[in-house]
């Protein structure tokens, strides 16, 4: 009996994170532009859709953007680690890559003009 019930559980937890992946899969929204931000002040804003390549200088180092094909990437850095170099390439709303040691953040945001959602009368 135990181990019917084991088996039940297993194949409930792994259905409810099959639908999770599914649901997040399937609602992600392609990202407008690349919000490029060092030590948490904004530096730059470029369009997803323009090819560009671009040095990002911080006190602590430097990175290089690489935009091509819709998608946003750090292809070289000088930091001791360089996690942000092996991360993957970015295009859809909320992804971003981020390099501790420079204290850059590269991450991807919508088409809205402004921050409002709703006018209040």
């Amino acid at each position: 009996m135990k181990k019917r019930l084991d088996i039940w559980l297993i194949a409930g937890v792994l259905l409810t994170a099959f639908s999770a992946w599914m649901f997040l899969r399937l609602t992600r929204e392609e990202g407008a532009f690349v919000v490029v931000e060092v030590d948490g002040a904004e530096t730059a804003r470029h369009p997803l859709e323009e090819p560009l390549t671009e040095e990002i200088s911080s006190p602590q180092g430097k990175n290089l953007l690489v935009i091509e094909n819709g998608t946003a990437k750090v292809t070289e850095a000088d930091c001791p680690d360089r996690l942000c170099v092996n991360q993957k390439a970015i295009r859809y709303q909320g992804e971003s890559i981020i390099c501790l040691p420079h204290r850059v953040t590269v991450r991807i945001e919508g088409g809205e003009a402004g921050g409002v959602d709703a006018v209040a009368q």
